[in-house]
């Protein structure tokens, strides 16, 4: 008797354990990634070409204000030393040297020495335009996918709900799992719309932040350009 029952207990177990298990294994493949993307509709489509899109245009404006960016500050100091030693072309190479935006700047105010102080200081700022146009390329996307992204979001998840509604007047069958089971499918574009976005105006506020931090460094440059040609002794 007593193993008897040991045995009905073991069985209920092991009966117990199973659906467990298959309760779990249910709720995995009901929650899986990939799952949720396939059933988010069409319009995941072009929010999935848009992440694409702007994770490309943040890694490369990165790189690339990264790398135009760069200061050398031994560069001043050279191109010091050498206008003080009344050398103009080993300042103009010291500048030529560096391939980035700060020494470009700078090159363009010693190809001006001899001009007055106001029009160097104004071909200086004007190349920093011209420097701040190439950084600014393409962040633009980012601040119109930063809009777009939501709204394709938003426009698929409309779609949907339009669909489900016309779906109960044809069929009359308005049970909840019907319902609730279409609406989540129809929101994955919302919410995916929404990280989309995220993503693109996060990237855009990040580059110019570094973008106007190189403005900055600018301003500072010209002003120490100019205090070498009024002072050339200055700070020796």
């Amino acid at each position: 008797m007593v193993g008897f029952f040991l045995q009905a207990t073991v069985d209920t177990l092991a009966q117990v354990a199973n659906q467990a298990a298959e309760g779990a294994t249910k709720i995995n493949a009901e929650i899986s990634v990939l799952e949720f993307i396939f059933k988010g509709g069409f319009f995941l489509i072009p929010i999935a070409l848009l992440f694409a899109y702007t994770i490309y245009v943040i890694v490369e404006r990165t790189l690339y204000i990264n790398r135009t960016t760069k200061t050398d500050h031994f560069l001043i100091k050279e191109v010091r030393t050498h206008l003080n030693n009344g050398n103009l072309e080993l300042a103009i190479g010291a500048a030529e040297r560096e391939n980035n935006a700060n020494a470009r700047v700078v090159r363009e105010g010693i190809m001006t020495i001899g001009r007055p102080i106001a029009e160097i200081e104004s071909n200086m700022e004007r190349q920093a335009q011209i420097e701040l146009g190439e950084m600014e390329k393409k962040l633009g996307h980012l601040g119109l996918i930063a809009g777009m992204a939501p709204t394709l979001g938003f426009v698929g998840t409309i779609s949907g709900v339009i669909k489900i509604f016309y779906s109960i007047s044809i069929t009359e069958n308005i049970s909840i799992g019907n319902i609730s089971g279409g609406l989540y499918e129809k929101m994955i574009s919302s919410g995916a719309g929404l990280i989309v976005g995220l993503f693109a105006y996060a990237g855009y506020h990040l580059l110019n932040g570094k973008i106007d931090h190189f403005m900055l460094n600018v301003q500072k440059q010209v002003l120490e350009f100019v205090n070498i040609i009024q002072r050339p002794n200055h700070g020796n």
